[in-house]
């Protein structure tokens, strides 16, 4: 289990970027699979992007392709979240994950994940 810590989520406005960093302490982060998520008052947590402990494999939700790129830097313990052209529905509070895993899963349960940030609002105005 590694400790998360996410930051550069604010205020927005619609078409504009953000970059969104996951800070990891722990030894063990480079066999982490890394995803994040995000969750909008009243709706549930839903699964936004993912990655591999390599960083060669990536999967993203249908709503954000194109839009969104997840990254990482193993030799600095963070990933990355780069949001470009976001729109209001992005509005919701962010959360990074891990999971000790080598290979991707085929579905990104937020059950199945042990460790997790404090998330990081972001907010996209009209």
């Amino acid at each position: 289990q590694v400790q998360l810590i996410e930051s550069g989520g604010g205020l927005v406005q619609a078409g504009g970027s953000l970059r969104l960093s996951c800070a990891a302490s722990g030894r063990t982060f480079s066999s982490y699979i890394m995803g994040w998520f995000r969750q909008a008052p009243g709706k549930e947590r839903e699964f936004v992007a993912g990655i591999s402990w390599s960083g060669v494999d990536t999967n993203y939700a249908d709503s954000v392709k194109g839009r969104f790129t997840i990254s990482r830097d193993n030799a600095k313990n963070t990933v990355y979240l780069q949001m470009n052209s976001l729109k209001p529905e992005d509005t919701a509070v962010y959360y990074c994950a891990g999971k000790r895993s080598f290979t991707l899963p085929n579905m990104w349960n937020p059950t199945d994940f042990d460790s997790w940030g404090q998330g990081t609002q972001v907010t996209v105005s009209s």
